[in-house]
């Protein structure tokens, strides 16, 4: 792949540009992919604004809220890299109560958030309604190659020595997942937009 520098503003603006393309009446499902340490949910954040300003309703989710139960979860261990590849995203929740109602026949209303873990138990949070033509944009790690349902894709990728570089210690095995993800989802071929982000203040995009 090729790779052009980019500042993050103008990345930020191409980005709306392009989900603000999709036709006016359709609801609009972005995924932001990526490790932690290459802050998907920051670039995700970053969007919100400038959509709203191309007049689309936004509504921010995070797969983070949507991890399974930790008796579930961490069945294995705490720090199992397969568990935290295969197990810890509760991939039908995510897609039932985000992604399905935002279906063209969908009813437009969305869960934002169903599982706190760092307490273990459900949010308890309302339901909010989608109007058409709103976008929700989805940020999180190893959601590409699931079946997930995103009009686009967005990967925010990392070398394997910038990963290890900015992955804290106490996350570090979570590396073998990562280097999983990217063996056998391939997300630089799974994303519809991929960017690179070993420098967080000079990203570029692949092309």
């Amino acid at each position: 792949m090729r790779a052009r520098p980019i500042s993050r503003d103008v990345l930020v603006d191409e980005l709306a540009e392009r989900i603000s393309g999709w036709p006016r009446e359709r609801r609009v499902r972005v995924a932001v992919d990526g490790a932690p340490a290459g802050r998907p949910e920051a670039l995700a954040d970053d969007l919100v604004a400038p959509l709203r300003l191309r007049g689309r309703s936004v509504l921010r989710v995070s797969a983070g809220d949507f991890l399974r139960p930790a008796s579930l979860r961490l069945e294995h261990g705490r720090a199992d890299p397969d568990a935290f590849y295969e197990d810890w995203l509760d991939v039908k929740a995510l897609r039932r109560e985000v992604l399905d109602p935002l279906d063209e026949d969908g009813s437009g209303r969305v869960l934002p958030a169903l599982w706190d873990s760092r307490i273990d138990r459900a949010y308890r949070l309302p339901y909010e309604e989608l109007p058409p033509g709103g976008v929700v944009i989805v940020d999180g790690t190893l959601l590409l190659g699931r079946g997930l349902a995103f009009e686009l894709g967005v990967h925010v990728w990392l070398s394997a020595a910038a990963l290890g570089r900015r992955t804290p210690e106490e996350e570090r095995w979570r590396l073998p997942a990562y280097e999983r993800y990217e063996r056998e989802v391939r997300p630089q071929e799974a994303a519809d937009v991929v960017i690179r982000a070993d420098h967080p203040d000079r990203p570029a995009l692949l092309l």
